[in-house]
């Protein structure tokens, strides 16, 4: 029997950190108009149902997505068709816009430790926070950086190595179920941000980036409260 999950609803006032890993799509910025047109003309073109395959592409590389679909394809041919998606999303920026919340959020982190730890590639990564406004963090995991998609906790844990943290002092913003699950196993306090994320307990579930401060502190920590 699937496993089912259930809305995690308890909010913490407050969480420490002293760096924080910022996932891109469904976090920091809203592509989801392009995500589905690619991935809906993807699985009509190999006789997929949409809708099913728009349930495991948020979070994941291209080619895992494919793995999950299409699970006796070989890999290779997953690669390869994941370069032909990632260029078809890179010239498509129609609907991309910043997450609510998400330019003020990034403004006052700005002198804070942080990284974007995303799927996406870097070409793509970059057409994107620059289609939504957003300043792009010199630190960045993408997708050519790791060995293994989310829900893998690689990329998290390189991030927080690449500023000089352990993963006790970080906090993972997550959107999706591959992510989230990617920040747990990285050993990591995990805030859920959107629709998606709440019923994959995170630690702390908003809506967006609208209602969430940063508190300086002592010895270079921070706090993060939560409206």
């Amino acid at each position: 029997m699937p496993a089912t999950h259930t809305p995690f609803t308890h909010t913490p006032a407050a969480l420490s950190a002293r760096a924080l890993l910022l996932d891109m799509d469904g976090t920091l910025v809203n592509s989801d108009s392009v995500v589905e047109r690619v991935w809906r003309d993807w699985a009509l073109r190999h006789g997929l149902d949409p809708a099913a395959a728009l349930k495991v592409v948020h979070g994941r590389q291209g080619y895992a997505t494919m793995a999950l679909l299409l699970p006796h394809r070989p890999m290779a041919e997953n690669h390869a068709e994941n370069r032909e998606l990632l260029a078809l999303e890179t010239a498509d920026m129609d609907g991309v816009v910043p997450i609510a919340g998400a330019p003020g959020f990034m403004k006052a982190i700005a002198d804070l430790p942080h990284a974007l730890v995303t799927s996406a590639d870097e070409p793509l990564a970059l057409a994107r926070m620059g289609a939504a406004g957003l300043p792009v963090p010199p630190v960045r995991v993408t997708a050519e950086c790791v060995g293994a998609s989310k829900p893998d906790p690689e990329g998290f844990l390189k991030g927080a190595a690449e500023l000089g943290f352990t993963p006790e002092d970080c906090v993972v913003f997550e959107d999706s179920e591959a992510g989230i699950t990617a920040g747990r196993a990285a050993g990591m306090r995990v805030v859920g941000v959107g629709p998606r994320a709440g019923a994959f307990a995170p630690d702390v579930h908003v809506a967006d980036l609208s209602g969430v401060a940063v508190t300086a502190g002592p010895r270079g920590a921070f706090t993060l409260t939560f409206a």
